[in-house]
């Protein structure tokens, strides 16, 4: 069982249930496993690369995943809070939290030399990465696990990729959705039979590289109105509408070579600046931004080669070159004008 060890003024302090499965965990516990997890969610003003962070929760399990320390705080994000109707998070409620810089130290000790686990762990790290751009300061996180791909590694039987649904399998019980806390609570819960599961089956886990932000720019990004809520449930990242490259696709890009202009490039996994202002580099330099990986791309740019990705599996079935962001950056500073 997850202990508690909140203090009895949280605004919500969610009910920590019986953890189903074993009570050790299974022996040989693989070596090449890391040393330990921090559990993560967080509830934002929206779900846009501009949106902020409005609270936050982290569950610190040991590398066998038992429950060590758990740590929860609201913060203001100097903004309208959002979807209040989904996270119940008013602006009377944010106005005393504190300011995301000011929980850098506490949230850092708390993820520095774990792994950062999240349900679409993707949208949680982005998150946060941005917060700590903001901040002018670096998170402490060098590995992510998503537990929605670690469900699919251990293929359970869940009719779609919800956390609640991920809770049901296992038996947890959820006393608050969309409240940072319990979300965090009910992951913990839910990630522990799976890990020791895949510890059992000596199963690669779906670790990937993170990236933290080191050039980010806090220009808003745009957003489609629909009525007057500005929350779509659907996608964090809007769709950016570039004009089409002016430039006719010259062809592949050859290992050693100059990019030339028309080329088209894809993006995969997180860059040290920010994703946008990587592609308006790149379109400004006569390129074409592709959002998926085809026979035509000339080129994939990530810092996660070894990523089991849906791009990165393309990239080696066509045959496309793939080089990461420090080499692409370079390539950038000599792009070959168009032919004709």
């Amino acid at each position: 069982m997850l202990e508690d060890h909140m203090a009895a003024a949280d605004p919500i302090t969610p009910r920590i249930g019986q953890q189903p499965g074993p009570s050790t965990p299974p022996a040989p516990w693989p070596d090449v496993y890391p040393q330990g997890y921090a559990v993560v969610d967080v509830e934002t003003t929206g779900l846009a690369r501009d949106d902020r962070i409005i609270s936050a929760a982290v569950y610190q399990l040991d590398a066998q995943g038992e429950f060590q320390d758990r740590w929860y705080t609201l913060v203001n994000p100097q903004r309208d809070p959002g979807p209040v109707w989904i996270h119940g998070l008013t602006s009377e409620v944010l106005s005393d939290a504190p300011l995301f810089p000011e929980i850098v130290p506490e949230l850092s000790r708390r993820l520095a030399g774990r792994v950062l686990v999240a349900h679409n762990a993707m949208f949680d790290w982005s998150m946060i990465a941005r917060e700590y751009a903001r901040a002018r300061a670096e998170a402490p996180v060098e590995r992510r696990l998503c537990t929605i791909a670690l469900s699919k590694e251990l293929r359970l039987p869940l009719p779609n990729h919800k956390l609640e649904s991920l809770a049901a399998h296992y038996g947890v019980v959820q006393e608050h959705a969309h409240h940072a806390l319990d979300d965090a609570r009910v992951l913990a819960e839910a990630f522990r039979p799976s890990l020791r599961r895949a510890a059992r089956e000596n199963l690669r886990l779906p670790l990937l590289t993170c990236q933290p932000l080191t050039e980010w720019s806090d220009a808003p990004a745009p957003r489609q109105h629909t009525g007057s809520a500005s929350y779509r449930p659907g996608t964090w990242r809007p769709s950016r509408k570039r004009p089409a490259c002016p430039y006719p696709n010259p062809g592949r890009y050859e290992a050693g070579g100059r990019l030339v202009q028309g080329m088209r490039v894809a993006f995969s996994g997180d860059t040290s600046v920010d994703r946008e202002l990587l592609e308006d580099r790149a379109v400004e330099a006569g390129l074409h931004v592709a959002t998926s990986l085809s026979r035509l791309t000339s080129l994939l740019v990530t810092n996660d080669p070894d990523a089991q990705t849906s791009k990165t599996a393309k990239a080696r079935s066509f045959g496309t070159v793939v080089i990461d962001e420090a080499a692409f950056m370079q390539l950038l500073q000599d792009v070959a004008p168009a032919s004709g």
